[in-house]
């Protein structure tokens, strides 16, 4: 498994535990709770954003991890 592929794995997997983090605060009542997930959604969507621009670095200097 090549780098850029684990990369993106990981990706995914963040993008995930954002998107439930997200719907746990919208489901509860306790305001507490409520922005300590959107505070941890926030910093994943932040790390999210930081790997895929080190993904378009990879790529950009290993051109055969690109995918077509």
């Amino acid at each position: 498994m090549t780098v850029a592929t684990q990369l993106q794995q990981t990706i995914a997997s963040i993008q995930s535990a954002a998107a439930t983090l997200k719907n746990f605060s919208l489901q509860t009542q306790d305001q507490q709770a409520k922005q300590q997930f959107q505070q941890l959604a926030k910093e994943m969507d932040n790390a999210v954003q930081s790997l895929q621009q080190r993904q378009q670095y990879i790529e950009g200097q290993e051109p055969q991890y690109r995918q077509s």
